[in-house]
């Protein structure tokens, strides 16, 4: 056995998942094979195949975690209300909320046949103008969600909409107290920032809370439109610049120090710059975008305490598969940009707990 194969072992007893398939009507046309296609970061994926039909698992990581966070039963749910409307999702197959299966809940839906671009060596084979229109599609997807009607596609109930950045703010301070165990430099500063010059929400919308490119299937042949959205675990009701903000945080700067999730994939020629990102998001909903400085320090924020959470469990032993090496770096270097993005606003840096 591989190590690939060990790992998926660990997360998805195969014999186990085609039994409850069958139980649960599912047509499957013989033995399992289940390959990890994620390492555990946040949830974790498998490619899971009967021969002739493919699928994806998503379950919950090992170990322990934040009460709320890696919610599989709410991606499954909002995945099915989409179903249809203008934000494109995969076909969802089987909910299961029974943690004794495979020892956590878990969901299957159909997998799309497509391409994943998770750093820049993935758009080498790409023109400039298709990486323009590529990027243009990806903000335009991310404006049709915030124009969804919760309501409507059933979803009204997704979240509480009153106080919604009041409570994202002190959920990410609060979860950053309880997992930081060693020196990290700019909390308290940006807890102060955070709260002191947090905004009034203009609107309440769907919010898919990790949206980027990476989290998107495009096509092989025409990888100009996004095919399917990923990765709804911290999906609810909230504030709709929060969202544009996490993606316009991963729109790095040519000759500027890029994130460390994507590497500068969106530095690459051809992607629209992030002020043309955010021009191309109020052209298709007709909004205006402000106190975006606010919403980009909490969108660094954010991301570094989810990051420093799943370092703290890989050094627990928790996770499975590779990449976790550098996360410490990736944490430091996130509020270390956070920081720098505050002080360079003469609004939030009013809010600094004492002079710099």
């Amino acid at each position: 056995m591989s190590a690939d194969e060990s790992i998926a072992a660990q997360a998805v007893d195969a014999q186990v998942l085609h039994d409850h398939l069958v139980q649960a009507g599912i047509e499957v046309a013989g033995p399992l094979t289940i390959d990890l296609i994620g390492g555990g970061k946040s949830n974790i994926t498998c490619r899971v195949t009967d021969g002739t039909s493919r699928w994806i698992l998503r379950r919950p990581p090992l170990g322990d975690y934040a009460a709320g966070a890696h919610d599989v039963g709410r991606e499954f749910r909002v995945m099915t209300a989409l179903a249809g409307s203008q934000v494109p999702v995969p076909d969802m197959v089987l909910d299961c909320t029974d943690p004794s299966v495979i020892g956590a809940p878990f969901y299957l839906m159909s997998e799309v046949a497509g391409r994943v671009i998770r750093a820049p060596q993935d758009v080498a084979d790409l023109t400039e103008a298709t990486r323009h229109e590529l990027g243009t599609h990806l903000v335009n997807v991310l404006a049709d969600l915030h124009s969804v009607d919760a309501e409507a596609v059933g979803l009204g109930g997704l979240g509480r909409p009153l106080g919604y950045l009041e409570r994202q703010v002190s959920r990410w301070i609060r979860q950053m107290e309880a997992v930081q165990q060693r020196p990290l430099e700019h909390v308290a500063e940006l807890s102060s920032i955070l709260r002191g010059g947090m905004p009034a929400s203009a609107e309440t919308t769907i919010v898919h809370g990790d949206y980027r490119l990476d989290n998107v299937v495009v096509s092989v042949d025409q990888p100009t439109g996004v095919l399917a959205v990923l990765d709804w675990e911290m999906a609810t009701l909230g504030d709709p610049l929060a969202d544009l903000a996490t993606l316009l945080m991963f729109w790095d700067v040519p000759g500027r120090p890029f994130n460390p999730i994507t590497q500068g994939l969106m530095a690459e020629p051809g992607f629209p710059t992030a002020e043309e990102a955010v021009a191309i998001y109020r052209e298709r909903r007709q909004v205006e975008v402000e106190h975006f400085d606010w919403y980009m320090v909490f969108s660094q924020f954010k991301l570094a305490v989810i990051l420093e959470q799943i370092r703290v469990r890989h050094a627990a032993g928790e996770t499975l598969g590779g990449g976790f090496d550098d996360l410490g770096k990736s944490v430091d270097f996130l509020l270390d940009a956070a920081m720098e993005h505050a002080l360079a606003s003469p609004t939030l840096s009013a809010y600094l707990p004492a002079a710099r």
